[in-house]
């Protein structure tokens, strides 16, 4: 969950470490810090609280180095404090280490080296991995130029969990050590610098040529060059990755907050994720993939993984995949996903759904899958992230870089792309009817409705004056309308800590509606013909005991009366949720605005959850 930024370079590396965490800062953390190798040794500059208060310090002006590490710590192991900051380092400071993830015996760890007289300052399981280093290093009698990366390789081979971390050492000081275990890391390359980052974004703006790190693949980083080394020391060749996303996508262009900027990025985004997939004549192609129709006829289910916002896109997938290529769909939380024994194997294909593709509890489940014999299908927004390297298939999104920590523009790519991939697998069936056809044609046309849609802007912010102040709301839907609720429910939580439930609008009788008095607010959504007038009658219910009402809606209610009413465009109800999620983003984006917070890092989350 934490960020981690390194230079090595001709350049001073103080400005560009810092330049990188505050691109980071979207990830969510409590203390920041960095270290770089100066004249008379490493010179580490840490504190508690946002990068802007480190920024103050005097220490840090002092910081001349061209080689630096830098990170910004989400609190897992000990209280946010200077102490447990990172970088952390060996007591005779030629160690320095930032580390993503959790060790999970660093209990055991610190014991062995409390006997071997190591003292330890902070409270984190991190504080471990500088110490066990110079342990081994102080073990090694061979003095050549790989000791520093044995005694690396021989503490990682102890570690267990998942880490990505950047090394300094004084033995090694024109050269930086970076090795990841199920944590995200990658390495942006130029002719003369390497710069090392936990996402693509942070340094996005100074190369497009990244090196893509597998699991134990050691790098020795110096200013021109990159050295890889699996866990044997045997040398590894490999190949830079060219991402080709535009460094402005991950600035603000003028709007207040990234997430504004992203909700209204989203008929772009949908239009890229369509891309070639779907085509004005009715083709339907996914070139990534090689599936054929003996093989999904073997199928005798799908499974579709997810956690959060991509697990409500999956639900939507659920019911595209079931009615168009009549193949049983399951959808499960991550979470959950492993530590209930999934009845999957070789006749199942799991689908996993992560905007980052570093979700941990994702790839775990993902892992699993492949230990069941299941084939594996990745849907991710990242290229080159952990879980596309671990799946048997892979689709991108192609939504661009996400900042806010509460997607937007993630789930209505999703939601897209899961609807195209159920065509092209209606499309390999050989199914027939109008219906496939009606929904491709819907799709192509969702860029410009998006755009229609996005005008119920003033109309939202409006109703947002009304209720900032509630300390309760709820969501309404039926059929596909409530996987709708459920995202709109988990967004205003997310950013405006307001507490809100997502009930299927039918079982409001069977005991949610003894929360329902006087002036609460009931937000409902009704998109789906079939559905509207029951969903009509359960916010009735909710009317007749004082509720306050706002409804979402492309269809006709007749005489029935609202007290708020935004009208979107009418679409194939498949795909409504693209639709009418959008005034319900901007909802939750309007309150959270009206209450003065911090709409793109809201408290206690981070955009990439890489631990369990």
């Amino acid at each position: 969950m934490c960020g981690i930024v390194g230079y090595i370079g001709s350049k001073k590396a103080k400005p560009i470490l810092i330049n990188g965490l505050l691109r980071l800062e979207y990830r969510g953390y409590d203390s920041a810090g960095v270290a770089t190798i100066e004249k008379n040794g490493i010179s580490v500059v840490k504190n508690k609280g946002r990068v802007a208060e480190l920024e103050k310090l005097s220490a840090i002006d002092s910081l001349e180095g061209t080689i630096g590490i830098a990170h910004t710590r989400w609190a897992t192991h000990g209280k946010p404090s200077t102490e447990n900051s990172h970088p952390h380092v060996n007591g005779k400071k030629d160690f320095a280490v930032v580390h993503n993830g959790i060790i999970e015996n660093y209990n055991e760890l610190r014991e062995f080296l409390l006997k071997q007289g190591y003292t330890f300052y902070s409270q984190t399981d991190t504080e471990v991995i500088p110490n066990l280093i110079d342990y081994y290093f102080s073990k090694d009698d061979k003095d050549d130029d790989k000791k520093v990366l044995r005694a690396v390789v021989s503490a990682c081979s102890e570690l267990k969990g998942s880490f990505a971390l950047e090394i300094l050492s004084t033995h090694l000081p024109d050269k930086m050590i970076v090795v990841r275990k199920d944590s995200p890391l990658v390495i942006g390359k130029t002719d003369t610098e390497n710069y090392i980052s936990s996402d693509i974004p942070a340094i996005l703006s100074y190369t497009k040529d990244f090196y893509l790190l597998d699991d134990y693949e050691y790098v020795v980083l110096s200013k021109g060059s990159a050295e890889f080394y699996n866990s044997d020391l045997k040398p590894i060749k490999k190949q830079t990755v060219n991402i080709d996303w535009n460094a402005s996508a991950a600035e603000k262009d003028g709007y207040d907050d990234f997430m504004l900027k992203e909700i209204h990025e989203q008929p772009k985004s949908i239009r890229e994720t369509i891309g070639s997939r779907l085509s004005a004549d009715g083709t339907c192609n996914i070139e990534s993939l090689d599936f054929t129709k003996e093989y999904l006829n073997s199928l005798n289910k799908i499974c579709i993984v997810a956690c959060g916002t991509a697990m409500h896109a999956g639900l939507v997938g659920k019911t595209i995949f079931e009615k168009f290529c009549h193949i049983p769909t399951e959808v499960d939380i991550a979470s959950e996903f492993r530590y209930r024994d999934p009845l999957i194997n070789e006749k199942t294909l799991v689908v996993f759904i992560t905007q980052s593709g570093e979700t941990a509890d994702t790839i775990a489940a993902l892992k699993l899958s492949k230990q069941k014999g299941a084939k594996t299908l990745a849907i991710s927004n990242v290229i080159g992230s952990s879980i596309t390297r671990e799946a048997d298939y892979t689709i991108y999104t192609h939504a661009g870089p996400e900042i806010a920590v509460a997607s937007t523009k993630a789930y209505t790519s999703q939601v897209v792309l899961i609807s195209i991939l159920a065509i092209y697998f209606a499309k390999l069936l050989e199914m027939k009817g109008k219906e496939i056809d009606a929904l491709k044609d819907a799709i192509l046309e969702l860029p410009s409705k998006v755009e229609e849609t996005l005008k119920c802007s003033k109309q939202i912010k409006c109703f947002a004056k009304k209720v900032y102040k509630e300390k309760d709301l709820f969501f309404l839907g039926r059929g596909i309308d409530y996987n709708v609720a459920l995202e709109a429910s988990l967004k205003l939580k997310e950013i405006s800590y307001i507490h809100s439930d997502a009930y299927a609008a039918g079982e409001l009788k069977h005991g949610p509606i003894a929360l329902i008095e006087k002036d609460i607010t009931v937000v409902s959504i009704m998109t789906d013909p079939n559905l509207v007038e029951k969903t009509i009658s359960n916010v009735q219910e909710v009317i007749t005991r004082g509720a306050k009402t706002l409804v979402i809606t492309n269809q006709n209610l007749g005489d029935h009366k609202f007290d708020n009413i935004i009208t979107i465009p009418e679409t194939n109800p498949l795909i409504s949720p693209i639709l009418s999620v959008i005034p319900l983003q901007l909802l939750a984006y309007y309150i959270s605005k009206e209450k003065g917070l911090d709409v793109d890092k809201p408290r206690n989350l981070a955009k990439s959850v890489t631990v369990e």
